[in-house]
């Protein structure tokens, strides 16, 4: 039932969004010391949430198939960061890293405000509250 408003798929898609940015982030993190490792950056999710129309819809061909999930951090473009490399080839910079968490961590509360606050007025349509 809610998979069907908007709303809360769009705070779903953010959320898993953000995960997945965090996952890269930390993955930078993780490799600032190795030789060669290019930092990698994946675009925000108001541009691949927007796009998320310009890929085929996925078909099931039978009942046991997962329906088609509308986003997909998969489908989401990853780019590498060539800004700053030092003398070993790595291009992670710590202090960019710790700022995009910040920043991950406030995208993350906002899709969890989003969430609730459609729950609360769901809640409050039905003549619940909190």
């Amino acid at each position: 039932m809610l998979e069907r408003i908007e709303m809360m798929r769009m705070a779903r898609a953010m959320g898993q969004h953000v995960a997945e940015r965090q996952t890269m982030v930390a993955r930078n993190i993780a490799n600032a010391d190795t030789p060669g490792f290019r930092a990698q950056e994946m675009e925000g999710f108001q541009d691949s949430y927007r796009r998320r129309g310009d890929a085929a819809a996925l078909r099931t061909t039978d009942p046991r198939h997962l329906p088609d999930p509308h986003w997909s951090p998969a489908g989401t473009r990853i780019t590498e960061t060539d800004s700053g490399v030092s003398p070993n080839g790595n291009s992670v910079s710590l202090e960019d890293e710790m700022f995009k968490a910040a920043q991950l961590k406030r995208d993350h509360d906002l899709s969890l405000g989003i969430y609730r606050s459609a729950l609360d007025l769901m809640r409050t349509s039905i003549g619940r509250r909190g």
